[in-house]
């Protein structure tokens, strides 16, 4: 049988305000609402409030960098990049089981999900929108991470 890779079992996912641990503020809202479109759009689960959902999906901002690729002879910013780290778990609020965890690698074999976006200031981009690519990409990973593993 072929199917979506999405746990049939599972209805319903509450997914609260990311947490932020940056001082970039507003990151933790943008992102959340994110996850939460992605979850409508590209997965068969639906959202819930509290203790309603069978789950809980939660996350961390980590990490915020915003790092020069490239300079013009006079020292200023050609090349941006920006990147965003998170920590995710989603738990079974029926069994208290973690369902899946990606966290910052403090082992070998842990997978960090983090997501970065370029831009460059002379040519219009702006970090703006750098950073809603980057958010976007993360939310696409979280709903992959939801998926069943074969």
């Amino acid at each position: 049988m072929v199917g979506n890779g999405f746990n049939p079992d599972i209805k319903t996912v509450s997914v609260p305000i990311f947490e932020n641990d940056t001082f970039r503020r507003g990151l933790e809202y943008q992102l959340t609402e994110a996850v939460q479109k992605r979850i409508q759009t590209g997965s068969p689960y639906r959202l819930a409030r509290g203790n309603d959902a069978d789950t809980r999906l939660t996350g961390r901002i980590v990490q915020t960098r915003k790092d020069v690729l490239g300079e013009n002879a006079n020292d200023d910013p050609r090349q941006l990049q920006f990147s965003i780290m998170v920590r995710v778990t989603w738990e079974n609020l029926r069994t208290g089981e973690i369902i899946a965890q990606n966290e910052i690698p403090v082992a070998p074999e842990a997978v960090p999900l983090i997501a970065q976006a370029g831009f460059a200031p002379e040519l219009g981009q702006s970090q703006a929108t750098a950073i809603q690519t980057v958010v976007n990409q993360l939310a696409k990973q979280v709903v992959n991470m939801m998926e069943v593993t074969w």
